[in-house]
């Protein structure tokens, strides 16, 4: 006879084993009729699942986060039913929900079209309307072996052998005539789905992502549990596409990327003059709260790496070379490196805190298919700090650098700053005490200011808990970036002690911090924001000269050297091209102000301004504009947003 308890407390009896759907229908009709699952002691489970015992229950539907997933998830069975249904032959294999949507792997003959996938997206709308039951069913795994194979489903077979045991059973969901191998959970038919989804992409993908194996085919969609919700995800993407700042690159001729040196970049003049502007604002925040700047090697012995603990965690991930019967790692991180300082002569309690920052060049090497533009790359530079304190010191630590953060993210034009607490993992270093008072110490610097924030069990270094910070940009994507962690193992592991108080040797805390990350994903983050449209302090050219005739050509000249003496970065355009070409032109560039000048204004000794967005703001003198691009300039915390 098991008692069911809601979410508001009460309590519902039933004399015999009972289905979710059975209890939402008890409730009223309209929840059973909205009802798409069930979360059973905190576990998620279909609607047609059968509660035993005494338990908790919350009824899901389309309004509750554990939605989404279940209508990507489907959404890829209805998909792989319709490619079965429309190229009869085709095997699948693995189709996971993901992020923003789903996919299934297919292995067929004829690779698939674009064209195919709008017939694939008819297909699955078809069977929406056919609003097939789900139903879960349970095989013995000999059975489900001897099913698959009679299909002709080779990779299902291979799945089942490997990854169920012996002895065990295998879960099957079906949907009329077709079936799968799954987990589950699923909404109860097929109806449920709506018509919230849409094939996006073709791409190739290795059998269980290995590159020995067999290439098979990957059908990328989306999924939302409303039509809205679908809308405004296109509608993201063209805002992203946009914005993508490898095109705007091209445009804007800051940088590129070639294969001789996969995932490193080639800054050209104007980005490069972005990438200074971005590390000397951050240059003169360090020194404004107490920090050293340091430079450390490149090429490290392996052994110092084995002593830290990155060897035996990350060396796939190392560049490594030799030399004279020496392993070296070009180092993926600063941290050990900046322990080698702090361990130069005798430290006193009253040096403490000791604050270590290096505008550190890192090379990890990062599988190709996952580099992408600057924001992935195998070679950037972290704008890294490292703090040396006691362990009494780490709350006023934390505190500051909150602070310092969310000023550097204001005058980056980033108001809205997520915060998650990121606790232990299951493999790390260090003992349970350690880990307990590291991660007490972050949580109660979040609470002291009063902050929101999200825990996220497990998602910890390997040698201690952090906080990470993210920004979400005006079209709604979130950037992790910021990060603080507090590491009591790795000081002790590279001999780091100071003298305390009473003339006894001590192990300092290590705090472990960034702002931006790296600098050049931050740069990538900013172009996107802005759409290229980036602030004038950060801006590669603030002003662009442009004549109409010859005639104005030295008075052109003049006004560029003398906005150049005053700090200004501008450039001049005397090419013997038609002015609204030039203008065209510089506007593409994303150039803030484009100054005119013509007879008139060099009878005036004036120039005519125009903005980006090709305001006119009329003619002024060259020292009123000075004027006006100080002042612009001084308002560092306007806006990085586009509009």
């Amino acid at each position: 006879m098991p008692v069911i308890t809601l979410p508001d407390g009460s309590t519902r009896s039933y004399e015999a084993p009972v289905s979710v759907m059975h209890v939402a229908a008890d409730i009223g009709a309209g929840l059973a009729k909205a009802t798409l699952a069930g979360r059973v002691d905190d576990e998620l489970v279909d609607a047609s699942f059968i509660i035993q015992n005494d338990a908790s229950l919350a009824i899901v539907t389309s309004r509750d986060a554990d939605a989404l997933e279940l209508f990507r998830h489907d959404a890829a069975h209805v998909m792989a039913q319709a490619v079965q249904e429309l190229f009869p032959g085709t095997q699948v294999t693995i189709g996971p929900a993901i992020e923003d949507g789903f996919y299934y792997d297919f292995a067929r003959d004829e690779a698939f079209t674009p064209a195919d996938l709008n017939k694939i997206e008819q297909r699955m709308h078809e069977i929406v309307k056919r609003d097939l039951p789900i139903q879960r069913e349970v095989l013995d795994r000999e059975e489900a072996i001897k099913v698959f194979a009679e299909k002709g489903e080779d990779y299902k077979v291979e799945i089942i052998e490997d990854i169920i045991p012996q002895g065990e059973e295998v879960s099957i969901y079906r949907q009329g005539d077709w079936f799968d191998v799954c987990r589950g959970p699923h909404l109860p038919s097929t109806g449920k789905l709506g018509k919230a989804f849409k094939l996006m992409k073709l791409a190739g993908a290795y059998w269980r992502g290995d590159s020995r194996n067999e290439m098979l085919q990957r059908i990328y969609g989306t999924a939302w549990t409303d039509k809205k919700e679908l809308k405004d995800y296109l509608h993201r993407l063209e805002e992203a596409e946009k914005r993508d700042h490898r095109k705007l690159a091209r445009q804007m001729d800051l940088f590129h990327l070639q294969e001789e040196a996969p995932g490193m970049v080639y800054w050209h003049d104007k980005g490069w003059r972005i990438y200074q502007v971005v590390e000397s604002y951050i240059r003169n925040q360090l020194r404004k709260h107490g920090y050293q700047e340091v430079h450390t090697p490149q090429i490290i012995d392996r052994s110092l790496w084995e002593k830290s603990g990155h060897w035996d965690k990350f060396h796939d991930d190392m560049f490594t070379t030799a030399s004279e019967n020496r392993d070296y790692a070009i180092k993926p991180m600063n941290c050990p490196a900046h322990i080698q300082i702090f361990n130069q002569g005798l430290k006193s309690y009253r040096e403490l805190p000791l604050r270590l920052a290096e505008f550190g060049s890192c090379h990890r090497n990062e599988p190709s298919g996952t580099l992408h533009g600057i924001m992935r790359l195998r070679n950037f530079v972290q704008d890294d700090a490292h703090i040396f304190c006691t362990e009494g010191q780490i709350q006023d630590e934390v505190s500051d650098f909150i602070d310092l953060l969310f000023e550097v993210y204001r005058d980056f034009g980033f108001e809205e700053i997520l915060i998650k607490l990121s606790t232990r993992p299951d493999k790390r270093v260090g003992n349970d005490e350690d880990w307990d008072r590291a991660e007490a110490a972050l949580q109660q610097a979040l609470d002291a200011k009063h902050l929101e924030w999200e825990l996220q069990p497990g998602e910890g270094a390997f040698y201690g808990p952090k906080i990470e910070f993210s920004l979400k940009d005006s079209i709604g994507r979130v950037w992790q970036c910021g990060t603080i962690q507090v590491d009591f193992s790795m000081p002790g592991r590279l001999d780091a002690s100071y003298i305390d108080h009473e003339g006894n040797k001590q192990i300092p805390v290590m705090l472990h911090r960034a702002i931006l990350g790296s600098l050049e994903r931050f740069i990538g983050i900013l172009i996107e924001e802005s759409a290229g449209l980036l602030p004038l302090w950060l801006a590669p050219v603030q002003a662009v000269v442009i004549n109409i005739t010859d005639d104005q050509a030295e008075f052109v000249s003049e006004v560029e050297k003398t906005l150049k003496k005053q700090g200004f970065r501008v450039e001049s355009d005397l090419r013997n091209e038609k002015i609204g070409f030039k203008i065209r032109e510089h506007t593409i560039q994303r150039i803030p102000y484009i100054l005119v000048v013509g007879n008139r204004e060099v009878e005036g000794g004036a120039v005519s301004v125009r903005t980006q967005k090709g305001e006119d703001l009329g003619s002024m003198t060259v020292e009123a504009f000075a004027d006006l691009m100080n002042k612009e300039v001084s308002t560092m915390s306007q806006t990085v947003s586009e509009g």
